[in-house]
Formats: C-alpha cells, sequence, structure tokens
C-alpha cells in the first residue's frame, strides 16, 4: 500500500511533496491546521489517480494531536510512509525570547513530531514502513538569532537516530533530509528578518522530488541522511 501522511501539507515544503507523490500515484493524508487551504489542494490535484484525504490538526495544540491521529489511522489506515515535514522558526537572542514562543517552536518542530510517532509506529510494526523527519543543517551549526530552531532540529536529528535503532527490529525505517535553505511561505512570517535574495535558495520542488526518491527506495535499504544544499552555499 502506498500510503503517504504528510504534516505542513497547506504550503512550502509539504504542498509541493503533496504533488509530487500524487503525480507519481501515491495516496495521500494531508494533515495541516488550515484546511481550506488543504482543500484547495485536493482539488488541484483532482485529475489525478491518487485518493487524498484531509486531516485537520493544529500541532502547537499538544492536546489535540493524539486524538487526530487515532482517528485518522481508525478512519483512513495506517500510512506505510510518514513524512514529518511542519515546522516553524523565530530570530531572536536565545535568553530574550518568551518562554511561550521557545514552547511553540519545541512543540512544533520536535514534540509533534514525538506525539505523532508514538500513535502511528505502534500501527507501523504490523507491516513496516518509513518515517521521514525534514531537517536543516541547522541541526550541526549555530546561526546566531535562530537558537531555538537550531537547538530543536538537532534534538529531530538525534530523536531520529535513536528511534531508528529501536525500530530497526519492526521493519519500520527512520530517516532525515538535512537541507540547506529553501525558498518557502517560512520566509515571509513576521517574526523571520529575511531581507536578502531567496533566488538561489532550493526549491520546494526540487526538494519533494527528493524525498520521493527517499521514500521510494527499496524496504531493505534506507538513506539514513540525505543533505540537499544550495550550490551557492548557506545563506
Amino acid at each position: 500500500m502506498k500510503l503517504a501522511l504528510i504534516t505542513g501539507a497547506s504550503k512550502g515544503i509539504g504542498r509541493s511533496t503533496a504533488i509530487t507523490f500524487a503525480n507519481a500515484g501515491w495516496d495521500l493524508l494531508l494533515l495541516s491546521r488550515d484546511l481550506e487551504t488543504m482543500e484547495t489542494l485536493k482539488e488541484e490535484l483532482s485529475d489525478t489517480q491518487s485518493t487524498i484525504n484531509l486531516v485537520k490538526c493544529d500541532l502547537s495544540n499538544a492536546y489535540e494531536i493524539e486524538n487526530s491521529l487515532k482517528e485518522t489511522i481508525k478512519k483512513y489506515g495506517c500510512p506505510s510512509v510518514l513524512i514529518n515535514n511542519a515546522g516553524c522558526a523565530f530570530n531572536g537572542n536565545l535568553v530574550e525570547m518568551s518562554l511561550e514562543k521557545w514552547q511553540e517552536i519545541i512543540q512544533i518542530n520536535l514534540t509533534s513530531v514525538f506525539q505523532i510517532c508514538s500513535s502511528i509506529v505502534p500501527q507501523m510494526r504490523k507491516n513496516g514502513g518509513l518515517i521521514i523527519n525534514v531537517s536543516s543543517h541547522a541541526s550541526y551549526n549555530a546561526f546566531p538569532q535562530w537558537g531555538a530552531y537550531c537547538v530543536s532540529k538537532s534534538a529531530l536529528s538525534m530523536f531520529t537516530k535513536c528511534l531508528r535503532e529501536e525500530e530497526r527490529s519492526n521493519s519500520i525505517r527512520a530517516c532525515t533530509i538535512t537541507l540547506g535553505s529553501v525558498n518557502t511561505p517560512l520566509w515571509d512570517s513576521e517574526s523571520i528578518k529575511s531581507d536578502f535574495d531567496r533566488s538561489s535558495m532550493l526549491s520546494s520542488a526540487n526538494v519533494s522530488k527528493t524525498i520521493l526518491y527517499m521514500a521510494e527506495q527499496s524496504d531493505s535499504q534506507i538513506i539514513e541522511d540525505l543533505t540537499l544544499m544550495p550550490a551557492g552555499g548557506v545563506f
């Protein structure tokens, strides 16, 4: 069964990945808090052969995730591929940011991945599966004013490695795609200072093609981490 669950599916990398997977014949579970935008995307993909179902869930709300995922699996089945793509960022010195903002970034970028995996992995064990966590080169580079984001992505990388070792015997593979700067709506957020040229960044479309490549590897092998950087270097 080629069924992929994609979080953060309403825009950016998630949206592009939904389009790429649908065109490649995958059935999809698209998750976002923005149901209206996902409905528009589903309409755009109506000429593909894919079955597309939408899941409205706000990953910043820790108490919403478990029930939402349980209901999703009960209704649509367990995905064979889980793509944890949703993320957020914030510009500001570490010790001057509010506790609320810190907790929001950790919740969306890290804890929600733990929560989603906690719901899906036990179901995945029946038939095996693949988890692709979208990470960043900020996971191993320190960028001033990006501290919370760096911390969240570094922890996500280690979470993925530990999950891979724990679930290897259950035929569940876990990996990261580690990205340099990608030209997405993230840079348009009010909390991000991005007054620079974005034309040389990675494109969401090319990133999504790489995610598909990882997803379509044989069950007998895994790309544990694939790092994709702009040819022009770091932004």
